[in-house]
This record gives structure tokens, sequence and C-alpha cells, in this order.
């Protein structure tokens, strides 16, 4: 897409479901208020039922530039928040952002043009994960290196082109429209759902690096462990709902919560020869973390196994223990209806 002029350019709307958010929603915003896109701009955030400051403070942002509006999420649910976003908003190109998310400068004017030159129904890149606490900066490590998670182009950033899932996204509205937005039963794991579903339909995912969105990771040991259980437990019903989608990446926690826990079973149990197992995982942590802590504070790289091991063990364990029943939920449900176009 050539340089165009304001007119010229799609309007777009950035939809924002929020929850809890009062660190990082103020920041999130300004961040999308200050891109540099000649085209018509808003903000559509959703309020979920929080329990701190977040409300007031999007009220307070509300009042101050008339781009900003809130839409209810009585849920609270990230993907009913979502959709509920999709259906106040009025412009052609849809930005999704998380509360926590933080655009880099550029961002919509590129993704804008990318999703015009490459034809795709939707855009996206890297999860740059940042801490500002020194465990934030340890989970950080983690989640951008392939000891932590794998292979995932938009976590540790590869070469632009065709992904199966990218993170947040830039998506046509039609194309929205036509998926019925997301599905709500996936509490997580709607956006690897979503794509699917546009790939299945012969649309086109792209993955850029030249897209990043500084995300801010969660600030407990029990916080992270929660996410990644979820995480997990939530990929195991994508599995079950889309035959086939699983891959090898998705295998290699659950493989190694069982190795570990077999071998500290049979370790004592049999023959201490089985400790190899458990022992061969936490050498292989602490060897990863050498070389992926580098540049980080002390402090930080001596936490920097213990939120490997957590992302990578509980991300296993809601793998493995993943209910049937949520698969028969989400099975059962009535599919994604189309949606309305956008608001003239």
């Amino acid at each position: 897409m050539n340089t165009k002029a304001a007119e010229e350019l799609p309007a777009v709307s950035v939809i924002m479901p929020v929850l809890n958010e009062e660190r990082h929603l103020r920041t999130a915003v300004r961040r999308i208020l200050e891109q540099e896109y000649a085209g018509d701009l808003e903000v559509v955030i959703a309020l979920g039922p929080s329990t701190d400051r977040t409300d007031e403070i999007a009220a307070e942002l509300v009042a101050e530039d008339p781009r900003v509006r809130t839409v209810p999420n009585p849920t609270g649910r990230t993907p009913a928040g979502l959709n509920a976003a999709i259906r106040a908003s009025r412009h052609p190109i849809v930005v999704r952002v998380d509360g926590h998310g933080l655009l880099t400068p550029g961002y919509i004017a590129t993704a804008v043009r990318l999703l015009d030159e490459m034809d795709a129904a939707n855009v996206g890149g890297i999860m740059f994960a940042e801490g500002e606490t020194e465990w934030e900066k340890a989970v950080a490590a983690a989640m951008t290196s392939k000891i932590g998670v794998g292979n995932a182009a938009f976590h540790t950033g590869g070469l632009a082109g065709p992904a199966d899932t990218v993170y947040l996204g830039v998506f046509r509205r039609e194309v929205l429209a036509r998926q019925g937005g997301y599905n709500e039963e996936f509490i997580r794991a709607q956006d690897w759902e979503l794509n699917y579903r546009i790939r299945q339909d012969g649309g086109l995912v792209w993955f850029t690096p030249q897209l990043k969105v500084t995300y801010r990771p969660r600030p407990s040991v029990r916080a992270l462990a929660k996410q990644y259980k979820d995480y997990g437990r939530w990929r195991r019903v994508v599995t079950r709902y889309h035959r086939g989608s699983v891959n090898l990446r998705y295998l290699a926690p659950p493989s190694a919560l069982l190795a570990v826990v077999l071998g500290l079973v049979l370790g004592v149990a049999v023959h201490p020869a089985f400790l190899a197992l458990p022992a061969g995982y936490l050498l292989g942590i602490l060897g990863g973390s050498v070389v992926e802590g580098r540049g980080l504070s002390l402090r930080a790289r001596l936490q920097l196994p213990v939120a490997l091991v957590t992302m990578h063990l509980s991300w296993g364990f809601g793998f493995l223990t993943s209910p049937r029943s949520l698969a028969r939920k989400v099975i059962d449900s009535k599919a994604p209806t189309p949606m309305a176009p956008a608001h003239p």
C-alpha cells in the first residue's frame, strides 16, 4: 500500500477487553492514542466486573478523549468482551489490544499496510514480554526463549510469513463478521481457535516481526502458574474441537511433566536410576537459564529457573487434566453466528 492521504486510509477500531487492569490501562490506551496513524481511530473498552480502579480509570479516559468509549462485559470473560467491543465498534479494520498490552510506535500503520499488501485476513507480530519487577523480568526472559515456549514465532521472533496464529491480531471486519467473532466458550486459546477457523475458510494469517506489542508478565509465581495451567487446559480443548490441530510443541510440556513424575515415583519405588529423568530435566532448565539469563540481574537470573519450571509443568498439568466435559460443552454449543456489518 502506497502512502495515502488521511481520507484514503481505512478507519480503525481498537478493541480492549479489560478486567482488573488499573496498573496498565492508562498507559495502554495512551500508546494507542499516540499512534501516528492519519486515518480515523476509535478505542472501545469492554469493562469486566473489576474489583480495582479499572472502571474509574476508564471513565477518566472517556472524559479526556472523545475517541474512547466503553461497553459492559458482565461475565468478565475475554472472548465475550472482545465480541461486545466488536459489535459496538464502527470501522472496517479491527485491532485487538489487551489491557496490559502496549503498542509500539507505528504498529497500526504497519498492520494496515500489511493487510493490504499481503491480502491477509489477520496480521500480527511479537508478544514482546518486558517485566518491571525482577520476577517479571525473569518471566519475560522465559517467555521469549525457545526453552520456555518452543519455536512459536510470536514469542521468539522469526521471518515474516503465513502462520497458524499471531499475538492479538489486526483483522478485516468482514472476516470477523463472517466467522461470528470469537467463540465465547473458549475462555483461553480463543485467538488460536479463531485463527484456525480463518485458515480453514481460506484466509491468510500473516506473522511479521515488524509488529511488536509490549506485554507485562504475571506478577507472581501463583499467577503465572494459573495462567499456564489455563493455557494447557484450553489448548487441549482446541485439539478436541479441531481434530488434527495438535503439534509436537504442544506435547512437550505434558511429556516433561510425565517424565518428571514417573522418574520420581520409579526412582523411589523401583531403582534410583529412574531419577535420571527429573535430574536431566532440571539440568536442562539450569543450563538453559544460564544462557537465557545473560543480561539479567543476579536476582532475576536466580528466579528464571522457577519461571521456566512453573510455565512448563503448569501447562503440562492443565493439558493432561483438562476435563472432557469442557470439550463436550464447546462441541455441543452453537457455532458462532455471523456478525452484523460495521455501523454506518
